[in-house]
């Protein structure tokens, strides 16, 4: 792993920053900030050196030599970020989703948009396998954007632990958001309320079928961008592409539900036209904002460069 300074972490930290911001958001994942901020792959491969070999290691030479293996340092100021922003951010954004919806899912469709011209970008062939898989990779993350949520009250803890693994992949894969897969999931109520009631045992469950998702899903894509990168920055490409749908500002209600809270929400939505929508479609801040999310794309990119010339 390459020498750092505190300067270097700090701009990690950052970085984690912005990815738990992104997490807190329903259809936006972090995975596609840690792509866009030039972190992505020594992510994986941090994440992918959490294995038996280094267990032993731990045995075998202490602490130092283990945490060093792991890239310890690097995962540290990411995830102090990510818990900064979670514990900070949750509320603020939480209540902006609520109160302006379309100004905030307007700054996140900028920012998404900017991050697929920038993915693209790191194409280095095109060919008519590439651009098939960026169709189907598309065309993927576009249905999973339509699928009828599932409401899933009771299920079984092996349900919760499927749930997490599934949940926790998503949040590394650049385009759909971990909760999203919740939401689809049916299980994204149930968590919440298990939070509330604080319900060790599920919470447990699903903790530990995130952490069997992650270090196992991790090795699939580090395998995949060593031995097949362009193909799978293809797919990548398109699944960004296809999520779009989720994040479009202007939605129309076709089914509601009631909340934890005993609050009306939208259950199920479609994109509709800012000229069709009912009420004030703020058309002209919404574009404002995001032109501001697409240049923060560019700044980021900026301050990767700048950070891996340091």
């Amino acid at each position: 792993m390459q020498q750092r300074n505190f300067s270097h972490y700090l701009i990690i930290l950052l970085k984690g920053i912005a990815m738990g911001a992104a997490d807190v958001v329903p259809g936006v994942s972090g995975g596609t900030i840690a792509f866009i901020s030039g972190i992505y792959e020594e992510l994986l491969s941090s994440i992918s050196g959490i294995n038996i070999a280094n267990l032993k290691l731990l045995k075998k030479e202490g602490f130092k030599a283990a945490w060093k293996a792991i890239n310890g340092n690097f995962l540290l100021a990411l995830l102090s970020g990510i818990f900064i922003s979670i514990v900070s951010l949750a509320k603020l954004i939480s209540w902006l989703l609520e109160n302006k919806p379309i100004l905030v899912w307007s700054f996140f469709f900028g920012l998404v948009l900017a991050s697929i011209l920038y993915v693209a970008k790191q194409l280095t062939k095109w060919n008519a396998v590439t651009i098939i898989l960026l169709i189907l990779g598309a065309i993927a993350a576009y249905i999973i954007t339509t699928l009828q949520p599932a409401i899933s009250e009771s299920s079984s803890l092996l349900f919760f632990f499927f749930a997490g693994s599934l949940a926790i992949c998503a949040m590394i894969l650049p385009g759909i958001s971990g909760s999203f897969i919740l939401v689809l999931l049916g299980a994204y109520k149930p968590v919440l309320d298990a939070i509330h009631n604080r319900d060790v045992k599920l919470l447990g469950v699903m903790s530990f079928g995130a952490v069997v998702g992650l270090l196992s899903f991790s090795k699939v894509l580090r395998w995949l961008f060593d031995h097949h990168k362009n193909y799978t920055l293809a797919v990548l490409t398109g699944f960004i592409l296809g999520s779009l749908n989720k994040i479009w500002p202007w939605k129309e209600t076709l089914t509601w539900r009631i909340n934890s809270h005993g609050v009306k929400v939208p259950f199920n939505e479609q994109s509709i036209s800012p000229f069709s929508y009912e009420g004030d479609s703020q058309l002209m801040m919404a574009i404002i904002l995001s032109i501001i999310g697409f240049s923060v794309i560019i700044l980021l990119e900026k301050l990767a460069n700048i950070s891996n010339k340091v």
